[in-house]
């Protein structure tokens, strides 16, 4: 359906449209979680089979819309005051939000529905392996809230450190470069000819497909604020050291770097790019993410009555972004993949804060509805709202986990980075939401509760 929609619209499809694909399907995923999850709570209680479906599904759509409304609210933000890859990222997340709320919502329930109509058809929706996990964890999470907060006030303490001392890799995106269109007489491999070009220019060296798969684009930030032709002769030189190999015998260095009308193989255009996403760009982008925020917050506070809330969700965010950014600035030196800031990553930044708030208002949701039916009592339902969410926040995370690694595995390299930027931040959320964003609610709330009562 995503698909349909975007090619209805003529939409072309990017790095950034990709991650709010990935968002999506994290979405999708977490939305039928959350209704089987109930459906097996229902049927526990000893409900009939097709009546705890039908109030699984009642029980779980509070839950589903709340996360899917901060979700697109955060979206639209994006798409009115974002621009560039933000534009893509959101267009393509505002569709996967709408289609993935109808499957969730409409075509689930008709095919579990529709199976269970037919004589002896059976859906127990859990294995022998499976019925009890989980159920009985009594973790404290507001017991181990100290030791949380220090671990994440180190972590963000470290990241904001390195940012300050070491910085991120900026990429072509930001700082431009030199751009290279070369042809082959055969088919060559992008990420080959990437690994080598970056071991002899350093790490930032973008190698593409251009066209068919005899023609590849190379553009590297090597030296580009060197003007000249000393260093453009150096660029041809070493350019020219990777792709021998792949020229037609007997070729020069001359025949690689010349310019003709009728030329076959070797450079066939050259020239100096800017920085694509400029400083109207980038302001734009720190805009739209404080203004979904802030909308988020407003939203949260609408819908759970409490600015607590709505504070724990916006500091978890924080939270995961500013470690995202910390690893990024710690390990790009060492990694085996190139890790630098370009469009992609803005676009994986933007996934971390949407799985970030969806996974946190989730945890909301259920914290809300068992203290309105039970009371506070000193955090214990807190407690048992968290651990009643447990077995849904890990087989979500799993999943969205296994669906990020495969594509990081096989993906290419030009993904790697984007993939591991948006792998650490699924993991970071999910922490976040348990240790940070529910202890952060909590003992800002905590002054303004009696034990006992939900008032």
């Amino acid at each position: 359906m995503i698909f349909g929609v975007l090619t209805s619209l003529s939409a072309v499809l990017t790095l950034p449209g990709i991650a709010g694909i990935v968002l999506t399907i994290g979405m999708s995923v977490d939305a039928n979680v959350l209704i089987f999850e109930r459906i097996k709570e229902e049927i526990d209680r000893g409900k009939g089979r097709m009546e705890a479906i039908s109030d699984g599904f009642g029980n779980a759509l509070s839950s589903i819309l709340d996360a899917n409304i901060t979700t697109g609210l955060t979206a639209i933000i994006l798409f009115l005051f974002g621009s560039g890859p933000i534009k893509g990222f959101a267009t393509t997340l505002l569709i996967g939000i709408a289609t993935s709320l109808f499957t969730a919502i409409f075509i689930t329930r008709l095919l579990i529905e529709g199976y269970l109509s037919k004589k002896g058809n059976v859906l127990t929706f859990s294995t022998a392996m499976t019925k009890n996990l989980f159920k009985n964890f009594d973790i404290n999470f507001l017991g181990k809230r100290k030791i949380s907060y220090i671990i994440s006030f180190a972590l963000v303490g470290i990241s904001v450190f390195a940012l300050s001392t070491r910085g991120l890799q900026e990429g072509v995106d930001f700082v431009g470069g030199r751009s290279y269109q070369i042809r082959f007489e055969k088919a060559v491999n992008p990420a080959e000819i990437s690994s080598e070009l970056n071991d002899i220019f350093g790490s930032g060296t973008n190698v593409k497909t251009f066209g068919e798969a005899n023609q590849i684009k190379v553009t590297t930030p090597y030296k580009v604020d060197v003007e000249g032709l000393e260093v453009d002769d150096e660029i041809h030189g070493k350019l020219f050291q990777v792709m021998q190999k792949f020229m037609p015998d007997g070729s020069t260095l001359e025949d690689f770097v010349e310019l003709k009308e009728d030329k076959t193989t070797g450079i066939l255009y050259r020239t100096k790019v800017g920085p694509t996403i400029a400083d109207d760009i980038k302001n734009n982008a720190f805009l739209a993410i404080f203004g979904s925020l802030l909308v988020v917050f407003l939203y949260i506070l609408l819908r759970f009555s409490r600015w607590q809330f709505s504070l724990g969700a916006v500091v978890a965010v924080f939270h995961d972004v500013m470690i995202v950014l910390g690893i990024f600035s710690l390990t790009s030196a060492v990694m085996p993949f190139n890790m630098e800031i370009d469009q992609a990553f803005i676009a994986a930044i933007l996934t971390v804060i949407g799985y970030s708030l969806n996974d946190t208002v989730v945890v909301f949701d259920r914290i809300r509805e068992i203290v309105n039916l039970k009371g506070w009592k000193n955090g214990d339902h807190v407690n048992e709202a968290l651990n009643s969410t447990l077995s849904r926040t890990l087989n979500t995370s799993l999943t969205t986990l296994i669906v990020l690694l495969a594509i990081f595995v096989f993906g290419g390299e030009s993904l790697r980075g984007f993939m591991f930027a948006m792998i650490i931040g699924i993991l970071v959320g999910t922490y976040s939401s348990l240790f940070i964003a529910t202890p952060v609610m909590f003992d800002t709330l905590k002054k303004n509760i009696k034990d006992g009562s939900s008032e």
